[in-house]
């Protein structure tokens, strides 16, 4: 075997010899049969996915050493050692198979080739692995808008490089394109902005994942696929994968959101609760129209008198009667029905709050949605009865908060 010295070491010179010797041999059989396990757990199917692994050889520093690549288009299961590429640490054509007759197409190295080449620049591979397996695929889906991956509190974590039961992982995910090649500018933008993940997830296509050696790569890609089938599953349970206790994910204004921590984790590991909230309609959606006026109305006017007389002297109802002064004078002004004057402070409390209160029962009555109103309503009236949940439901709640819309809701 012809070699060349460099740091004290040999690298393998790229002669015939070589690209025959058993470190060579070895490794593209070892592809053909990883090709033919991948393809029985669905990651290679249809010609998809692709594998490629560095020729170990120890006195060989591994930036220098010959790469072996699938060959693209071949039904995976039946490949064979000579069905093979060799390339050099550079990406050149040093041993290419030959074809074979028809119906079999013409030989052709794998697609993925500029983007496992990526791989063993920037991170230092000693393999890297193209799945297309569906868990893979699916969970890019779940939330299209997103850009990450996200699990934590799941044994399978500890399978990825840099990663503890209680760590975060994040997988990046880069869109899709119409030609693998056309992946590579985005899955080395992914590689140099996560320098601590092992993967890159494609949306709508798969994941590429690589390792120091083919036992690390294809250790860590049965942990991801794993990771990614729990995920799926959590989501059809209605849990939630991305938190410490997967609880149940929660959903604002109609989208699902994944990504809100259900807490933050201590120093003992100890889930902490944090305060969350949530939107709701209430008209015809959470309870009959009906609610409103049967329920809400008469609580409110039940309840305006003892609010305005036990809050009178605080800043916030001060503001709140000042509101209600200006509204009502611009009524009697108008000669709104029901209006009536509101006497001056030195009238006494007394008479200022009776006063209010015939004001704030007519403007209920005539159901008009005015500021002065709305912001008695929401800001104070019943909301004691209300601070942690303890409505008799939820449209009781929302009513006092923001006209139709907006409940609280704190977790304790």
């Amino acid at each position: 075997m012809a070699a060349v010295a460099l740091n004290g070491l040999k690298m393998a010179a790229t002669s015939q010899a070589y690209l025959e010797s058993t470190p060579v041999n070895d490794t593209r059989k070892l592809l053909s049969d990883l090709c033919r396990h991948f393809y029985g757990l669905g990651w290679v199917s249809g010609t998809g996915g692709s594998i490629t692994i560095k020729v170990h050889d120890e006195s060989i520093p591994k930036p220098q050493q010959l790469i072996v690549m699938s060959p693209s288009g071949v039904q995976k299961e039946r490949m064979v050692p000579e069905d093979m590429y060799v390339l050099s640490p550079s990406g050149c054509f040093l041993s290419s198979p030959s074809p074979k007759p028809y119906p079999n197409k013409p030989p052709k190295c794998s697609d993925c080739a500029p983007l496992f080449l990526k791989a063993y620049l920037m991170r230092n591979a000693g393999a890297v692995i193209h799945s297309h397996g569906m868990e893979s695929c699916i969970v890019t889906m779940i939330d299209p808008l997103s850009k990450e991956f996200r699990i934590t509190h799941m044994e399978m974590i500890k399978g990825i490089q840099g990663h503890g039961y209680y760590d975060e992982l994040v997988v990046p995910i880069i869109e899709n394109t119409a030609y693998e090649r056309e992946l590579t500018d985005a899955l080395a933008e992914a590689i140099e902005a996560y320098p601590k993940t092992t993967a890159v997830l494609v949306r709508n296509h798969g994941i590429y994942i690589w390792g120091d050696s083919w036992i690390h790569a294809k250790t860590q890609a049965e942990c991801y696929h794993y990771l990614f089938d729990a995920a799926i599953k959590l989501y059809q349970l209605g849990l939630d994968w991305s938190t410490p206790d997967h609880g149940p994910i929660k959903k604002y204004g109609g989208k699902t959101n994944m990504s809100v921590k259900a807490g933050t984790v201590n120093s003992n590991h100890e889930t902490e609760p944090s305060r969350r909230c949530i939107v709701l309609d209430i008209e015809g959606t959470t309870t009959p129209i009906s609610f409103v006026t049967d329920v809400l109305f008469p609580f409110a006017r039940n309840n305006v008198s003892r609010h305005l007389a036990a809050t009178y002297e605080t800043d916030e109802t001060q503001d709140d009667i000042k509101l209600l002064r200006t509204q009502v004078q611009n009524d009697l002004e108008q000669g709104i029905v029901g209006a009536v004057p509101i006497p001056p402070d030195d009238a006494g409390k007394e008479e200022v709050i009776a006063a209010l209160v015939a004001n704030v029962e007519a403007m209920i009555k005539a159901d008009r949605k005015i500021t002065a109103l709305k912001q008695l309503q929401v800001r104070k009236m019943g909301w004691e009865k209300y601070d942690h949940c303890e409505a008799d439901s939820w449209s009781q709640l929302t009513f006092f908060h923001a006209g139709s819309y907006l409940a609280n809701w704190i977790s304790e």
